[in-house]
């Protein structure tokens, strides 16, 4: 399990380190500073499932004020659950980032600056830096050489307590904004894209009603020889040209009469 574990954390952190170099090198870790900083989040996330489970691996019996340290800090998985909340406050902000960008743009422009991205940036990586090192002091020790982490809880009423806080916090409310943010994401996206899809359409029918009043004209031009030609007018006392010329006016009207009867459905 802890070798898997292992996998896990090298893997992970060959793919972000590679993610971090390409936005670096892209001049974009500026541009995108939350998707930067997740990355770094995950990144540290997945080097210290690394070095957490390499040192448990090696089995060290803990003594004295190194052992306590080392406990503290390393063992109790402390600096791993510091990134991994770290990584779920960071990706709140992207998700808050990502919604008023797509649904609120005004708002984007307005509250959107510099220093709020900068602050949340921080923020992320200050509270979950302060909650779990408050909550580890407190509830691990090392006990006959061997770290206890987060279990050592004054009251059983206190780890119910943490347990809640913590499962709503940084699990429940993530989850709520994620779907709330997303869901209103996809409804203006999907309004949008029919939007688009209108105009789309509008546009070739419109083309379609000109192309076919070009036809029109074309057809008018070259089949009435008596409106085409002034010099033909002296035909008209011909029976065979006026019935001609009847029957070329009335399939004309009639072609005329379907184009406006279509055109309210293609505007």
């Amino acid at each position: 399990m802890r070798s898997s574990r292992l996998i896990i954390g090298f893997v992970g952190a060959a793919a972000n380190a590679l993610v971090l170099y390409a936005m670096i090198a892209s001049k974009q870790h500026k541009k995108h500073l939350l998707i930067f900083n997740q990355n770094a989040f995950d990144l540290c996330s997945c080097a210290f499932l690394v070095i957490t489970y390499i040192l448990k691996l090696c089995n060290i019996r803990l003594t004295g004020m190194l052992g306590y340290w080392l406990c503290m800090i390393i063992l109790s998985e402390n600096l791993l659950w510091c990134s991994i909340s770290g990584s779920q406050i960071n990706l709140m902000s992207v998700t808050v980032e990502r919604y008023l960008k797509v649904v609120h743009p005004g708002w984007s422009k307005k509250f959107l600056r510099k220093w709020v991205k900068y602050s949340a940036a921080g923020f992320a990586w200050i509270g979950s830096i302060a909650y779990n090192m408050a909550v580890v002091f407190s509830t691990s020790d090392v006990i006959d050489g061997v770290c206890h982490g987060y279990v050592l809880f004054k009251t059983q009423t206190a780890a119910v307590a943490h347990g809640i806080w913590n499962f709503t916090s940084l699990y429940v409310i993530v989850i709520c904004i994620f779907v709330f943010c997303y869901g209103r994401i996809l409804v203006v996206v999907r309004r949008q894209a029919k939007v688009m899809a209108g105009h789309s359409g509008h546009g070739s029918s419109t083309a379609q009603t000109h192309s076919n009043q070009i036809q029109y004209k074309t057809i008018k031009f070259r089949s009435d020889p008596f409106t085409s030609d002034p010099d033909q007018h002296h035909q008209d006392n011909d029976p065979c040209q006026r019935i001609l010329r009847h029957h070329v006016d009335t399939q004309l009207r009639l072609l005329s009469a379907s184009e406006r009867q279509l055109e309210p459905h293609t505007s």
